[in-house]
């Protein structure tokens, strides 16, 4: 991927090197990644989640010294989040959609504070609408390549990509009308929402990079198989499957490894939000 003409953000929140005692912060397995993905990997709304796994008593959070983030990494996240910025402020001005509010990053080690709740790694990385912040652990880039079988740049911008598409299905209301429909349905129908919900995450993570590429040539060769790789490894099926050796279809929440490369790839290929309309598609 192709950087050089992106600036850098300045909405990263480093937090790398913080106290947050919460045990067990050990290495990430795969078994934990794994079922942790399953649950909310790729912005479904975590709260729930993160409120039951923290302890009120045990997280006292305490921030690191030091300056901004300036490694290699953490500078390719900057370049990445401030490519997005300027992509979505872009849409959102051409759609009368009002000015884009644009998120904070955080970067942490381990385990951090949010408004949703205690953080964790294991997790992956998520999206807290009641902040309005993308929470990120760098490691788990290395957990995607080493035990997900998806290396990258690409593939790692598709990640952070995803979890801004969810900050803009926040702030265009998306996310608020379909969690007061799962308050009325079913667990099996909260479920199909929550599809519908991250398939166009990756539809709006395709328009993403449509426009990237379009103003600033950020495509290399192999970057989006590389996306599409990503896409495929962390689809319901294929995660169910190497957790527990089956899959229960009705317990999908971010849909199939088939489904998700078909809304990127929609996204990418037409770079028109319009087109990701996941609620109104009778056939995913």
């Amino acid at each position: 991927m192709r950087l050089d003409n992106s600036r850098e953000s300045q909405n990263i929140e480093d937090r790398r090197g913080s106290r947050l005692p919460l045990g067990g912060r050990g290495k990430i397995g795969l078994g934990t990644i794994v079922l942790a993905l399953v649950a909310i990997y790729f912005g479904v709304d975590p709260s729930i989640v993160l409120q039951t796994m923290s302890d009120p008593q045990e997280t006292q959070y305490s921030a690191p010294a030091g300056g901004p983030a300036n490694d290699a990494e953490s500078r390719f996240v900057a370049k990445v989040l401030g490519d997005t910025e300027d992509t979505w402020g872009k849409l959102f001005q051409q759609h009368n959609w009002g000015n884009y509010q644009q998120p904070r990053l955080v970067l942490y080690t381990g385990a951090t504070p949010t408004a949703c709740g205690t953080g964790q790694a294991a997790m992956g990385p998520f999206y807290c609408p009641g902040d309005s912040k993308v929470y990120l652990d760098l490691s788990f880039f290395r957990q995607m390549a080493q035990e997900l079988d998806s290396p990258g740049d690409f593939a790692q911008a598709y990640v952070i990509a995803h979890e801004v598409a969810h900050h803009v299905q926040h702030l265009r209301g998306i996310t608020d009308q379909v969690d007061r429909l799962r308050q009325r349905a079913s667990a099996t129908q909260a479920n199909q929402m929550s599809v519908r919900v991250e398939l166009q995450a990756d539809c709006f993570a395709g328009v993403w990079a449509n426009h990237s590429n379009e103003q600033r040539a950020t495509l290399e060769d192999g970057d989006i198989e590389e996306a599409l790789d990503a896409a495929t490894a962390i689809g319901d099926d294929r995660l169910q499957k190497k957790s527990q050796g089956y899959v229960v279809p009705d317990s999908f929440t971010h849909g199939t490894s088939a489904q998700r490369v078909k809304w990127f790839t929609r996204g990418f290929k037409s770079g028109d939000t319009a087109q990701c309309d996941t609620f109104g598609a009778q056939s995913l």
